[in-house]
């Protein structure tokens, strides 16, 4: 990957020209915009901030199309940065040294496809084989390292665009897909997929920010409160793959039902599901039906008061507790990021449902349109 950093000034009329990132000097989130200015693979990136009357601040970078931090006030008016991530765009950028999903725009199919194989019209099309043998958020090359076209269209909202070619990690079909990121005057992040292909193909695009609503990425999520609008979940094997099997959450340590401490359940490895896990890596299969005015999830922190709430019109949600930060990272204002200092809520179809055709279709053909719905909405509970 070939990155060019540029000077500020040497790129301020192109930036214009791009209706590029209107970020100040520095953020209110402490991230310098200059160190997002870079060529990465030819194409320009940058960093995007995005706010609202109430003072909420979202930073989103184009490598990747992601959420770099998020800036919200707790109980005390406070403001905290709730989400991991890295001050720069050289982190995000280097796969090797600093291997992440941070915030990122997940494309072209994010959770895990069995043996990366799908059939199209009868063709077995063998894609990129990185997790244990199964294809993983698109590959190693997927969108989270690939550059979005962005243009920022006024100061909460900006619009990415991936022109994605045909065999594209060898996945089907010329697709054009945009995620439109809004802050809304609710302090909401409303987030919105879509994409067109000229070949039949499959999408399933999410975003995958690790939240930590104390503020504090130093700390683990253990004592935050989640729950989840789903009485059913998809169990995996060893490998992290789905088995085809929809089990009810009742009665184990998948029931997220009622509000339940993260860390309650999470080394729980009598159970099978989260010794395969090492925590909680599951698809629940949501009860709200495409209704993404139902509340899917809700997180919250007790320490700081600050409430998470996700909505969504997909049928299912990978919780992630963070289980494989091990320390070997270091992100923004250099604390380095153990295990489950962060937990992400990925709005999806159900990893591998290409290859289990009883589950919600990820496929597209030609004259379709995907299109996906996800809302983050932040609040304070006194």
């Amino acid at each position: 990957m070939k990155i060019i950093f540029k000077t500020m000034l040497g790129v301020a009329a192109a930036a214009f020209m791009h209706s590029c990132a209107t970020a100040p000097t520095q953020t209110l989130s402490g991230l310098t915009r200059d160190k997002f200015v870079a060529e990465i693979n030819g194409k320009p990136t940058d960093l995007y901030t995005l706010t609202n009357a109430n003072g909420m601040e979202v930073c989103v970078t184009n490598l990747g199309g992601r959420i770099v931090s998020v800036m919200v006030p707790d109980r005390n008016g406070e403001m905290k940065d709730v989400v991991l991530g890295f001050d720069n765009v050289a982190n995000y950028a280097d796969k090797v040294n600093s291997p992440s999903d941070f915030g990122a725009s997940i494309g072209r199919y994010a959770n895990r496809i069995n043996k990366g194989i799908i059939v199209i019209d009868g063709e077995a099309i063998q894609l990129p084989q990185n997790n244990f043998g199964h294809c993983l958020h698109g590959g190693p090359d997927g969108w989270q390292y690939q550059v979005y076209e962005a243009v920022q269209t006024d100061e909460s909202t900006v619009v990415l665009t991936m022109e994605s070619p045909d065999g594209d990690a060898n996945f089907p079909g010329a697709v054009t897909a945009t995620v439109t990121m809004k802050v809304t005057v609710d302090n909401a992040i409303d987030i919105r997929y879509e994409a067109v292909t000229d070949k039949k193909t499959v999408i399933n695009m999410t975003n995958h920010t690790y939240f930590n609503l104390s503020g504090d990425p130093a700390r683990r999520v253990d004592d935050q409160i989640l729950q989840i609008n789903a009485d059913n979940y998809t169990p995996v094997d060893f490998t992290f793959m789905t088995t085809g099997e929809i089990l009810p959450v009742e009665g184990t340590p998948m029931d997220f039902t009622q509000p339940v401490a993260i860390g309650q359940d999470i080394k729980n490895f009598d159970f099978q599901q989260i010794k395969f896990g090492n925590g909680f890596d599951h698809n629940w299969c949501l009860n709200t039906a495409g209704d993404d005015t139902q509340v899917a999830a809700r997180a919250y922190c007790p320490e700081t008061g600050i409430c998470l709430e996700m909505f969504t019109d997909e049928p299912g949600v990978q919780f992630y507790s963070g289980n494989f930060l091990d320390g070997s990272v270091t992100g923004k204002k250099g604390i380095v990021y153990q295990q489950s200092t962060g937990f992400c809520l990925e709005t999806q179809k159900y990893p591998d449902t290409p290859n289990k055709p009883e589950w919600p279709s990820a496929f597209l053909e030609p004259g379709q349109k995907y299109s996906s719905h996800c809302v983050y909405r932040f609040s304070v509970v006194e």
